[in-house]
C-alpha cells in the first residue's frame, strides 16, 4: 500500500494524480489543495494551502505518506522539497537552489552561457529607461520577459518597437508582475517551430518523455494575448526525431551536468521549452516542473507505472518509463471569459457528454479552476455536477486517437455540444501538425 501526496490544484496535478492511480502501485493519492473536479477520479482533496509547509508536513506524517510530488513552480521555488526532505519525508522535485532555473530567467541564461547551451542572445535590465534604449538599439521583432514567475504570462513577443516599449512599461512602471518584474530579460527573436521536451531527471541522469506542443495565444490562429496555455498535443510530427536527439545532447545533458558540477544538482521534472531553428534546437525557457497543459497530453501516453518509476528515482534505483508512440493525444482548454486579463468567474461548468468515446479513445476531463457551487455542495451525479469556474483555465478535455484530425473530431464534438456560457476555447488546437 503506497500513499502519495500531490501538491497543487490545477489540471497538471489532476493529470499527475490520475496517472499515479492508473499505474496500480499507488493505492491512495491525496492532493493539497486540489479541486473538487478531482474527486470523481478517486483523488482525495485536502484543504491545505501549498504555501503552508508545516501543515503539509504534519499531514504527511499523520497519513503515513510514502512520498510527495510537488507539482507547481511556486512551492518548489519556496523550498517545499527541501522542507519535506529535512523532515525525513521523500519528495520528488528540485531543491530551492535547483528550481532557480525557472525562478530566474537570468540564472537560466547565465547557466546556459557557462555551458555553451544554444539559446537566444539576451540582455538583462532592472530599470525602464536603459531597457527602452536597448530595444530601440536592437529593433524589432524582439522578446520581453519578466525575470521571475508570472504564471506563463510574463512574456511578450513584440513584432514592433511600440509593443516592446508598452510591455516594458507594463512591467516596470505599472508593476503588473510585482517582484517578478523587478528585472527584465530582453531576448533576440528566434524564428521556428516551438516544442516542449520534458524529462524525468536525477542528477546527471535523465529519462525523456515524448515531445509535445502547446498553444500559448488565447484565440484561434495564434491571436490574442499570451496565456498559460490553451491546449496541447503529442507527438509533434513536424519536429524530426533527429532534432530531439540533438536537443538531448546539446541542451539537456550539459544543463544537468553543469548544475551537478556547480553544486545545484537537479532531481525532478526538467522542462525545456525549445524552438527548432535553421541552425538546430535552441532554448526559449526552462521550467522546473511539468508543463501545463502539456502534462495532460503526455502522461496519458505513459504505458508503465508512474508511481513505480518515481519510487525508483527517489530510492536510487533504475526507473522504467515506457510510452505509447503510435497514437496522438490532444487536449483543449476551456477558459473563463476575459482570460488571461480580466477573468470572469462563477460560470456554470458544463456537464460534458463524452461517455460514448471513453471506452474506445480514453477521453478524459482534467479540472483546474473550479469550485463547488454553494447550492450544490453535495452534488455527485457527474464529474462536473455543481461546479463553477473559479479562475482563468477551468478544465481540459483530452483524448487519444490515431491522428490529430481524429482527435480533434472527438474533442470538438464533445465541446461544441455543451453549453458554455461565460467560457471559451480555441477551435484549432493541433492545427500546426496537419
Amino acid at each position: 500500500m503506497t500513499r502519495v501526496l500531490v501538491i497543487g490544484s490545477g489540471g497538471r496535478e489532476h493529470a499527475i494524480a490520475h496517472a499515479l492511480l492508473r499505474g496500480g502501485s499507488v493505492t491512495d493519492v491525496y492532493c493539497a489543495p486540489g479541486n473538487p473536479g478531482m474527486n470523481a477520479d478517486g483523488i482525495i482533496t485536502v484543504a491545505l494551502s501549498q504555501s503552508n509547509h508545516s501543515a503539509l508536513i504534519d499531514f504527511a506524517r499523520d497519513k503515513n505518506i510514502d512520498w510527495v510530488f510537488v507539482g507547481p513552480e511556486a512551492p518548489l521555488i519556496e523550498g517545499l522539497v527541501d522542507d519535506f526532505q529535512a523532515a525525513g519525508i521523500p519528495a520528488f522535485g528540485p531543491s530551492r537552489a535547483a528550481a532557480q532555473i525557472e525562478g530566474s530567467k537570468t540564472f537560466a541564461k547565465e547557466l546556459m552561457a557557462r555551458h555553451s547551451v544554444p539559446t537566444a542572445a539576451y540582455a538583462t535590465f532592472s530599470e525602464y529607461d536603459p531597457a527602452v534604449a536597448y530595444v530601440r538599439e536592437q529593433g524589432a521583432p524582439i522578446v520581453i520577459k519578466a525575470d521571475g514567475l508570472a504564471a506563463g504570462k510574463g512574456v511578450t513577443v513584440a513584432m514592433d518597437e511600440d509593443t516592446a516599449e508598452a510591455a516594458l512599461a507594463d512591467i516596470f512602471l505599472d508593476k503588473r508582475f510585482g517582484e517578478a518584474g523587478s528585472r527584465v530579460v530582453i531576448e533576440e527573436f528566434l524564428d521556428g517551430e516551438e516544442f516542449s521536451l520534458m524529462c524525468f531527471a536525477r542528477g546527471t541522469e535523465f529519462w525523456p518523455m515524448p515531445i509535445s506542443q502547446d498553444h500559448k495565444r488565447a484565440y484561434d490562429g495564434d491571436l490574442g494575448p499570451n496565456t498559460g496555455g490553451m491546449g496541447a498535443y503529442s507527438p509533434v510530427p513536424q519536429i524530426p526525431s533527429s532534432m530531439v536527439d540533438e536537443a538531448l545532447d546539446t541542451i539537456i545533458t550539459p544543463v544537468l551536468e553543469g548544475m551537478a558540477a556547480e553544486g545545484t544538482p537537479f532531481t525532478g521534472i526538467l522542462y525545456a521549452g525549445l524552438i527548432a531553428t535553421a541552425s538546430g534546437p535552441k532554448v526559449i525557457e526552462f521550467n522546473a516542473r511539468f508543463g501545463d497543459p502539456e502534462t495532460e497530453v503526455v502522461l496519458p501516453k505513459l504505458t508503465s507505472d508512474l508511481g513505480s518509476g518515481i519510487s525508483a528515482l527517489l530510492s536510487g534505483g533504475e526507473p522504467e518509463f515506457t510510452w505509447d508512440t503510435t497514437r496522438t493525444t490532444l487536449g483543449v482548454v476551456v477558459a473563463s471569459e476575459g482570460y488571461p486579463d480580466t477573468t470572469q468567474v462563477g460560470a456554470t461548468v458544463p456537464e460534458l457528454d463524452y461517455s460514448a468515446s471513453v471506452a474506445e479513445h480514453g477521453t478524459h476531463v482534467y479540472y483546474a479552476g473550479v469550485a463547488q457551487a454553494a447550492e450544490s455542495a453535495n452534488a455527485s451525479d457527474s464529474d462536473s455536477a455543481g461546479l463553477v469556474s473559479s479562475s482563468g483555465r477551468v478544465l481540459l478535455v483530452q483524448t487519444t486517437a490515431a491522428s490529430v484530425p481524429a482527435a480533434q473530431e472527438i474533442i470538438y464534438s464533445v465541446l461544441d455540444a455543451a453549453s458554455a456560457d461565460g467560457l471559451f476555447y480555441r477551435h484549432d488546437i493541433g492545427a500546426k501538425a496537419i
